[in-house]
């Protein structure tokens, strides 16, 4: 088991949500944190709430290649060579490809997976100078089965999840852990902030998260307790549990699922 304490974490999309309850556990433990987002007033709060708590705050868009390297290498400057990357900062567009715009689909494509990229790219240095570290990589339930609708938002969780796990295997021996995460519905903003849908069916999708979806706080309780044990792949909420089952046993049974839940709860 790791200890985390006195450990430089890094965490993007730490305005809301997973991110700023990662943020916390891991601050909880005893890390120093360097938190970024594109939301500049977001990220105040969570650094606010984080008291006693050696960190710093970091405005960053993680699909600007050039910021996010910038951007690891003003965390080594603040703090030394970070260990833990939590690669969280995420978006999601609901729309049927014949509706869906190649601009909206740049851009899931540049916050999901290339913001992935980059952070794992240009701290994978610091996490080597140290002997060792831990990427936390955020792919989704999506990125265990495709959903309709969904297309943009699953392609880019199942490349997450394909490159976490293929970087793993490059990283073992170097004691370096990739994991990769796949929630499923969490209180957080991603639907609020999300494009595609219009304001009604948005509305849905927020009022089910808001009522059904796990604490944020949870889902970053398992994250970290990841990292301390050194897993390879974590599948929060018991939908995601099911649907990771399912899929393996029966593969075209969510298939069917995911359809038939769609249509019946007017979600998408």
């Amino acid at each position: 088991m790791r200890s985390l304490d006195k450990r430089v974490a890094v965490v993007t999309g730490a305005s809301s949500g997973i991110g700023r309850a990662t943020a916390k556990a891991l601050a909880a433990k005893g890390c120093t944190l360097a938190i970024a987002d594109i939301d500049e007033t977001g990220l105040a709060q969570t650094a606010n709430e984080l008291p006693g708590t050696q960190h710093s705050t970091h405005l960053v868009d993680v699909s600007d290649k050039q910021r996010m390297q910038a951007f690891a290498s003003e965390v080594e400057q603040a703090h030394g060579p970070a260990h833990i990357v939590i690669n969280n900062a995420g978006v999601t567009v609901t729309d049927k490809l014949e509706d869906h715009s190649l601009e909206d689909f740049e851009w899931i494509v540049g916050i999901n997976f290339w913001g992935v990229v980059y952070g794992c790219k240009f701290f994978l240095p610091q996490l080597q100078a140290n002997g060792w570290g831990a990427f936390v990589n955020l792919s989704s339930m999506f990125g265990l089965t495709g959903v309709p609708k969904q297309s943009s938002y699953c392609a880019t969780k199942f490349a997450v999840r394909g490159f976490s796990e293929s970087l793993s295997i490059e990283l073992a021996n170097e004691n370096i852990d990739v994991i990769s995460v796949h929630p499923g519905g969490i209180r957080t903003n991603i639907v609020r902030n999300s494009r595609g849908a219009d304001d009604g069916k948005r509305q849905r999708i927020i009022d089910w998260f808001d009522t059904q979806g796990m604490k944020p706080e949870k889902a970053a309780s398992k994250i970290v307790a990841a990292v301390e044990h050194r897993k390879q792949r974590v599948v929060i909420t018991p939908e995601a549990w099911a649907t990771d089952i399912i899929k393996r046993l029966y593969p075209s049974i969510p298939r069917r699922l995911a359809g038939w839940a769609v249509r019946k709860s007017e979600l998408v």
